[in-house]
This record gives C-alpha cells, sequence and structure tokens, in this order.
C-alpha cells in the first residue's frame, strides 16, 4: 500500500465543486459521530491541500461537497417526515444537473469519476430513488451495507468517528496487553436485532469476563474500561455503522465486530483478520468461547497490529501521510483508476 500512496500522492487530483452555499454545502459536522464526513469536507476545502486540482481540467475524480448530516439537521423536522428523504435526493439531483449542464466532467464518465461522502445513516438513501442517475458515482459511506445496496467494486466504506465536542479524538496505547483484566467490553444502547442477541446472552454481567452494559455507572469511566479489554465488542446497533471499532483502535483493544453484510472500511489494503476478530451474529452465544480459544500469543500480536494500524484511523487537521483522510481518498483512487472516461 505505501508504493501506491505514494503514486497518489504524486499524481492524483481532485476538484471540489464551488457550487452551492453553506450550510448544506461546503460544511459538515466536526463533531459526534458523523464528524469524518465534516473533517474530510473542510480538509478537501483547505488552502495548501496538495492533492486539490488547481482547475477542473487538471483532476482525475471530482468532490460533491453536499453534507447529508447537513440536510438532515436543518431541513428536517418530525412533523414533515413523510417526503423528506425524496426532497433530501431532489438537492442531489439539482446539484448534479447544475455541474452537469456548467462543466463536461459528469457528461463524460456518467459521474463514474465523481464522489460524495456521507456518514449520516441516510447516506446511501439519496441514490435509492434514481438507481439510473447514480448508477456510477461513488459514493463513500459508512453505512456499508451490502444488503441496502453498498457495491463494493465501485463505493468506499469509510471510517466512523465519534468526534469529542473539545477536540479531535484522542489516540494512545491504553492499558499494557498484559494487564487488561476484562476479556471483552461493550457499553450502548439495546437496540437493533444485533444488540438485542447480545444483551440476551450476556447483558446480564454475572459474568466478569464479558461485561455488557446499556448505562455505566457514575463510578465507571467508558475510556478506561476500553484500554482495560483486551477484546472490545462492535455490534451494529439500528445500522451497521458504528464508532466503536475505532474507539477500540484508539486505545489499543482488539475490535470483535459482529455485522452482517458490513464491508470493513478500507478492506482493499487493511488486511482486517490480523488486528480484529469477526464473531458471526449466530455465533454471539460462543463469545466466550470463540475469545478464550484464542491464544495469548496470537492476542499479542493482533494487539500489537492494532497500534500499527492506528495511524489509518487517526484524524489531523491539516492531514497528514496515511491517515484517515489519506485512507478515504487511497480507497476512491483505487476505484478511479479503473475508470475510462467516454472522451476528454
Amino acid at each position: 500500500m505505501y508504493g501506491s500512496h505514494t503514486e497518489m500522492m504524486q499524481t492524483f487530483k481532485i476538484w471540489t465543486y464551488k457550487e452551492g452555499d453553506i450550510p448544506l454545502m461546503h460544511n459538515g459536522p466536526m463533531k459526534s459521530i458523523y464528524s469524518a464526513e465534516g473533517h474530510f469536507i473542510e480538509e478537501m476545502e483547505r488552502n495548501g491541500n496538495p492533492l486539490a486540482a488547481k482547475h477542473p481540467d487538471e483532476a482525475h475524480a471530482f468532490f460533491i461537497p453536499i453534507s447529508v448530516a447537513k440536510i438532515v439537521h436543518y431541513l428536517f423536522t418530525p412533523a414533515e417526515a413523510y417526503g423528506f428523504l425524496e426532497r433530501m435526493q431532489t438537492i442531489f439531483e439539482d446539484y448534479i444537473d447544475i455541474i452537469s449542464q456548467r462543466y463536461p466532467y459528469w457528461n463524460r464518465s456518467n459521474g463514474a469519476d465523481h464522489f460524495f461522502v456521507s456518514c449520516h445513516d441516510w447516506g446511501p438513501i439519496v441514490s435509492r430513488n434514481n438507481p439510473k442517475l447514480f448508477e456510477n458515482l461513488i459514493r463513500v459511506l459508512c453505512n456499508a451495507n451490502t444488503s441496502e445496496g453498498f457495491i463494493p467494486m465501485r463505493d468506499v466504506s469509510m471510517t466512523e468517528i465519534n468526534g469529542p465536542y473539545n477536540s479531535i479524538p484522542n489516540v494512545s496505547g491504553g492499558q499494557s496487553p498484559h494487564n487488561r483484566s476484562i476479556l471483552a467490553f461493550f457499553a450502548g444502547g439495546n437496540h437493533g436485532v444485533v444488540r438485542n442477541k447480545l444483551f440476551q446472552h450476556w447483558g446480564s454481567n454475572e459474568d466478569n469476563d464479558i461485561q455488557v452494559y446499556t448505562y455505566l455507572q457514575e463510578n465507571q469511566n467508558y475510556t478506561e474500561l476500553l484500554s482495560g479489554s483486551k477484546y472490545c465488542l462492535c455490534p451494529s446497533g439500528y445500522e451497521v455503522a458504528s464508532a466503536r471499532i475505532t474507539e477500540a483502535i484508539y486505545v489499543g483493544c482488539i475490535p470483535v465486530i459482529i455485522k452482517n453484510q458490513y464491508v470493513l472500511p478500507y478492506s482493499d489494503v487493511l488486511d482486517w483478520s490480523q488486528f480484529s476478530v469477526q464473531v458471526p451474529v449466530t455465533k454471539i452465544p460462543d463469545l466466550k468461547r470463540i475469545l478464550e480459544d484464542i491464544p495469548f500469543s496470537k492476542y499479542l500480536e493482533m494487539q500489537k497490529r492494532v497500534l500499527e494500524v492506528q495511524k489509518h484511523f487517526t484524524v489531523h487537521i491539516p492531514a497528514e501521510n496515511f491517515d484517515v483522510f489519506h485512507m478515504i481518498l487511497h480507497s476512491v483512487w483505487l476505484r478511479r483508476i479503473n475508470i475510462r472516461l467516454l472522451k476528454f
């Protein structure tokens, strides 16, 4: 990957369309679970970004700077829920109509060298009701669910990151792997089929090895519990996307991924089997046995690799080589180099 990253940095140029106004365009959330969306938009439009094309004729790919999270925040009201998703898609369709009339780039590739980024659960929906218009558009999504139309050969799975309200997320080694006394840990709401099954089997907290909570007590610290666990459980909630994978990686805890139809981020270049455990939903009752059967020597190897891949999930302002911003663009680049444009 490192060689191809160097090649990308030397050759790849992206044009960000200037059309549209904030807050729905050129702006995204910098905090909360949608923060990856906002950080990406800000980095693409940052002065001095070495990957930004100075003129669209120089570009190999074109970024549509629309924020689904901002559309939902500013335009969605529960009283008008019916028809909102169609209105949200109309915003995208109107934007594409404008850029396709003003420039030749969308039409020459039928959108195949264009992409947008969304960490909101509704990100995949904007292209659902007009599949012909969006059939080639590269969708960079946190909610990378193949059962909801995510296409791994075309679309990009992006990390969900829970940006804190006082700074960018901290990354550390956490506790020494020899000092982690909890076998597996999870804390979060009991919603969705997968979590319901997790709580059904492990939510009683009678087993100190596998600790599963809905809400922590006042004397319990979430980050400390993650740091003191060998494995961190990452089940799906209402959707497959979850910030818990990155939260685990940030403190050196091996993610245990319990999801159906989920395409893991950056799996074009990262071998997740080397630093995570993937457990089928049907095997939730066997969690303890599965994790205890992993030899401690293998655990140490995986934990070491978690620390090695931390840089690929880290947020920097401005972006740094091999960080999460470049991982997203590297995935876009891999899909772009396989596109043959209709004409120049």
